[in-house]
């Protein structure tokens, strides 16, 4: 994969996207899986489960700031749903930290 041509050599997403923010593929991009860019088709199998940033960068092994471009981008289209503690004063949830740990170990 070359960075600059799935992001057109954007390094930072339009709006912030932490790395322990959990995404899920929405219908819209279950409906729409053969038109998706490869990049997006993968990100979209990938979140049928809620994955963190930090996940989706470690399994699909592409750069972190890649990985944000992406999943906000596809935030924009309405193919994913982004879950972030940014405004969010609760504790952070256990399972979370966990694996977000373990996603940034497979980095």
């Amino acid at each position: 994969m070359r960075p600059y041509a799935v992001t057109k050599g954007r390094t930072k997403p339009k709006s912030q996207l932490p790395l322990e923010a959990l995404i899920s593929a929405t219908a819209a991009a279950r409906n729409e899986s053969g038109t998706l860019t490869p990049e997006w088709q993968a990100i979209s199998d990938l979140c049928r489960e809620w994955r963190s940033v930090a996940e989706i960068s470690a399994l699909l092994r592409m750069p972190l700031g890649v990985a944000r471009v992406l999943v906000a981008d596809m935030s924009e289209q309405g193919l994913v749903q982004i879950r972030s503690s940014l405004n969010n004063e609760a504790r952070p949830n256990t399972n979370l930290l966990e694996r977000v740990l373990s996603g940034l170990r497979k980095l």
